[in-house]
């Protein structure tokens, strides 16, 4: 982050200041304009204005945050408040730790947010996020007061004291913005609720008041900018101060708590805190002095200050205090602060007498400069005499520097000077004012006519003892603390007290100055500083006020001291006009000559120039000329080379060329030779390539021969399956033909036997125990169709084999066909063996069902022969009996049948294993 530092007139940038690492949140300049320190979040800068450096850094912890640090009015003490309530006085100078002021009680204690300070810097008002405001007593150094706003507020945003023109500073009405946009504006001494601006519909979002205190400018919520008149808003603020009171008795001093110290604010009648009857106050009223009215009507400054007093104060103390000064010089000159007067001398611009001042008078710092600059065009816009007075910046430079923050007050401070301090002295300009040399002359020869008859003897007249000291006002030979004391002391007195300062320094020097015979030694003596003691020289002023007979006095020549009028500043014609004219008119002319002559100058240095870039291109064109013709010479020389070069290149060229035309027939002879034996090995490459090509062809024949015959031996093992499949098929649909014609059979035996219970139950037991043996028969079949399927992928996975076998070696083609042959039978033979169990078992399924239908009908016969009841059971039992013995005998015959078709699986298995282990030696062997 940086700051930017511009000048308001010109809108020019002056400088720029680094060094913060988050955003600025405030800036507070000091009284004198020399400082200003910047504050963010994490740190706060000291800066000094003149050079726009940075001078000092404040850095803290980073869970201490900082809130705000800023200069007390009037004073050389820079307040610093914390996140954590903790406030510190330092000194500005030297950074001292001044003091601390103690924690809020616990009962009241908020964080504060928002802070401000009396003119007069003796109170601080504090607040934040409560309806309570602190007042701390500066000098005090404690809490004095707390004041309770009402209840609509809960936060604080903002404070600023309402200045007046009748309480010398110490501000009693403070502004508070709350959290809903109203700015409440409170006595604090009476804690009265005077008026208040914005409301709830229409709020404020900052607000500021004017120097004077006369308004008072508003940015609203929405937008808006609101001025306000403070003397429209209420008459209470510009009564005149009440009759001044002695007290008599004053409290005792106890120690206060925090419910002693809260008063809360109202509307109306002041509620304050009870008093026991030991504790009251005695006062007495003072009877107004009539006697003293004229006198004190004189002595009475404009900011309620008296000047009787403050000269009492003055020769007590010998100066002002420092934090006050400027306010009581201020008051002591009664300064109008003419603004609209002031910007229209300023808005005429940088008069033409002061453009080039810097050449003159180069001063380091270019605000100083400027502002500098700016008075004496003020001054000079004011009266033209200040056009032509040469010594005017060297009386005008002390209070520039003294009060460069404020262009409008340094002004009106060197007015007044000149009004009243530099009387006559322009009235044999442009020469030194000879009367007021004079005047000192006649003090001097009173007071130390040894002194005055020394400068005589060495011809040092009173332009080289006393005019040096005037024009500069003591500037030059007293460092600013002593500058400061001196005019202290001139700005309480009457006018003349600055020439007896004058003859009072000479005699003070007197030692110094008696001891020098060289006029380089009295000029060195008046225009730099010399180990005086300046109270001492006041003291001697005094005296010399006192003791100067009135026929000589300066005060008898001397007007009273005149204040600048107010709203426009006076006419300043002390001066001969037609000196000051024709000093113009001779100016003007002057510079209307050397305009003249600048613009005929400027003519001649054109036509020189001319003259001179004319022979400049005519030395060039001639130069170019040369040039050329040398250029051609050196062109036809460098002609003559290159054609003897051609020539030699040419020859050497010619033989070359001959080495390469016989090199070229020795290469086409070589290449000739290199093609014959190409060819040659092309033919015997594609003969090589022909009979690989037979070969292939004879191979690929072979193989050829070999695929069709797999292929047909493939067809016919496909057409085996085939036959094997649909043999097997019709097996299974005869069992299920066969099962069918049973099931019916046996439905119309059970329709017949329902007639009889018992006949009934073993008919149905029976034909359940038949369905169970047709299931296992179905179990059983289904296992060999099982075994079948297995063998089938066997014997593929064997010609599989062998197949590969006979294709990846050729020199085993016999061995694999005789092993082929011997597979081929072993596939007969089980072919024919499957073959004959599949016969045998359509054989055996149709017979016992020839046997079942014969046997049911002879059922049906005998059971219709015999009677209805004896006859059916004999019966019955002698078909359970036949039943038991079928069953009995088909059992006997299915196990056999499994024995016989487990027995030749086993064995067809040992000899499918017994192949594959010969196919597997085999190869080894051959490797062998």
């Amino acid at each position: 982050m940086f700051l930017t530092c511009l000048e308001t007139v010109t809108k020019e940038l002056i400088s720029w200041m680094r060094g913060h690492e988050s955003s600025v949140f405030s800036i507070s300049v000091h009284a004198s304009g020399r400082y200003a320190i910047t504050t963010s979040s994490d740190t706060a800068q000291l800066w000094d204005l003149d050079t726009f450096q940075r001078k000092r850094k404040l850095n803290i912890l980073q869970s201490v945050g900082i809130q705000k640090v800023f200069f007390l009015p009037l004073s050389n003490t820079i307040l610093s408040c914390f996140k954590d309530n903790s406030i510190f006085a330092w000194e500005c100078d030297t950074l001292f730790c001044k003091y601390q002021l103690p924690a809020p009680p616990e009962s009241s204690s908020i964080l504060y947010k928002v802070f401000a300070v009396t003119r007069d810097g003796r109170i601080l008002a504090a607040g934040g996020k409560s309806n309570h405001l602190h007042l701390w007593c500066l000098e005090a150094k404690q809490l004095f007061r707390i004041i309770q706003m009402p209840t609509k507020v809960r936060a604080i945003r903002h404070l600023e004291f309402l200045p007046d023109s009748f309480d010398a500073g110490s501000n009693q009405v403070l502004g508070v913005l709350s959290q809903d946009g109203i700015m409440r504006f409170i006595n604090i001494q009476t804690c009265k609720l005077l008026f208040e601006i914005g409301s709830l519909d229409e709020g404020i979002s900052s607000s500021v008041i004017s120097p004077h205190g006369r308004y008072i400018a508003s940015v609203m919520e929405n937008g808006s900018l609101n001025i306000y008149s403070v003397q429209a808003l209420t008459q209470e603020i510009n009564k005149p101060p009440p009759p001044l009171v002695k007290v008599i008795e004053d409290l005792p001093k106890s120690k206060l708590t925090s419910g002693d110290l809260k008063i809360k604010v109202t509307s109306g009648r002041v509620q304050r805190p009870a008093k026991s009857r030991g504790n009251q106050m005695q006062t007495r009223i003072l009877k107004q002095d009539l006697t003293g009215n004229v006198e004190n009507k004189e002595n009475e400054l404009s900011d309620g200050l008296n000047k009787k007093r403050l000269q009492i104060l003055l020769k007590g103390y010998g100066e002002y205090p420092t934090k006050y000064r400027m306010f009581i010089w201020r008051a002591l000159l009664q300064l109008p602060e003419n603004h609209t007067a002031f910007s229209s001398l300023i808005d005429k611009g940088i008069h033409v007498a002061f453009l080039n001042l810097q050449k003159k008078y180069p001063i380091k710092s270019r605000k100083l400069l400027r502002v500098l600059q700016r008075t004496l065009s003020a001054l000079a816009h004011w009266s033209a005499i200040f056009t032509d007075t040469p010594y005017l910046p060297l009386l005008a430079f002390p209070f520039v520097k003294l009060f460069q923050n404020n262009q409008l007050i340094c002004f009106e401070v060197v007015a007044t000077l000149i009004i009243n301090w530099c009387q006559h002295w322009f009235e044999y300009f442009p020469n030194p004012p000879i009367n007021i040399l004079s005047m000192i002359e006649n003090v001097l020869a009173f007071h130390d006519k040894e002194l005055l008859q020394h400068f005589i003897d060495h011809d040092i007249t009173s332009r080289l003892y006393a005019w040096p000291l005037l024009e500069t006002v003591f500037s030059e030979v007293l460092t600013r603390e002593e500058w400061l004391k001196l005019f202290d002391n001139v700005f309480s007195n009457h006018p003349s007290f600055l020439l007896m300062t004058v003859v009072a320094y000479n005699i003070c020097s007197r030692a110094p100055l008696l001891n020098c015979n060289l006029k380089d030694d009295f000029e060195y003596f008046f225009h730099h500083r010399n180990n005086l003691d300046i109270s001492f020289v006041i003291r001697q002023v005094y005296h010399l006020m006192d003791t100067t007979p009135t026929d000589i006095h300066p005060d008898s020549m001397l007007d009273v001291f005149v204040a600048l009028t107010k709203g426009q500043y006076p006419v300043f014609n002390q001066y001969p006009k037609f000196i000051v004219d024709y000093q113009t008119q001779e100016r003007d002319r002057i510079r209307n000559d050397e305009l003249d002559y600048l613009r005929e100058r400027q003519t001649v240095e054109n036509m020189q120039a001319e003259v001179d870039q004319q022979r400049v291109e005519d030395e060039a064109w001639c130069q170019k000329q040369e040039l050329l013709r040398k250029a051609e010479e050196t062109r036809r020389e460098m002609l003559l080379q290159e054609e003897e070069k051609m020539i030699q290149q040419r020859q050497r060229l010619a033989a070359v060329k001959r080495e390469l035309k016989v090199k070229e027939m020795h290469l086409q002879d070589a290449a000739r030779r290199r093609f014959l034996k190409l060819q040659q090995d092309q033919r015997e490459m594609e003969l090589r390539r022909l009979d690989d090509e037979i070969e292939r062809k004879n191979l690929t024949r072979t193989q050829e021969a070999v695929a069709e015959e797999m292929r047909e031996d493939a067809d016919a093992y496909r057409q085996k399956v085939n036959l094997e499949e649909h043999t097997f098929h019709r097996l299974i649909e005869t069992d299920q033909t066969q099962n069918q014609a049973t099931q019916q059979l046996i439905e119309e035996n059970l329709a017949k036997a329902e007639q009889a219970c018992l006949n009934t139950d073993w008919q149905i037991q029976a034909l359940h125990k038949q369905r169970c043996n047709d299931l296992q028969r179905n179990e059983c079949y289904q296992e060999v169709a099982k075994l079948l399927r297995k063998n089938r992928r066997k014997e593929i996975e064997v010609l599989n084999a062998m197949m590969a076998e006979e294709a990846k070696k050729r020199e085993e083609a016999e061995e694999k066909d005789f092993r082929l042959k011997s597979e081929k039978k072993a596939s007969v033979l089980s072919d024919a063996s499957r073959k004959w169990f599949l016969e045998k078992e359509i054989e055996h399924t149709k017979h016992p069902c020839n046997e079942v239908v014969p046997r049911c009908q002879n059922e049906q016969v005998a059971s219709s022969c015999l009677p209805p009841r004896s006859p059916q059971l004999n019966d019955i039992s002698e078909m359970d009996s036949s039943t038991r013995i079928s069953l009995s005998q088909r059992r006997i015959q299915w196990d056999t049948m499994e024995q016989d078709l487990v027995e030749r699986v086993r064995n067809l298995r040992q000899r499918l294993t017994a192949r594959a282990r010969n196919r597997c030696q085999t190869p080894h062997l051959l490797a062998a």
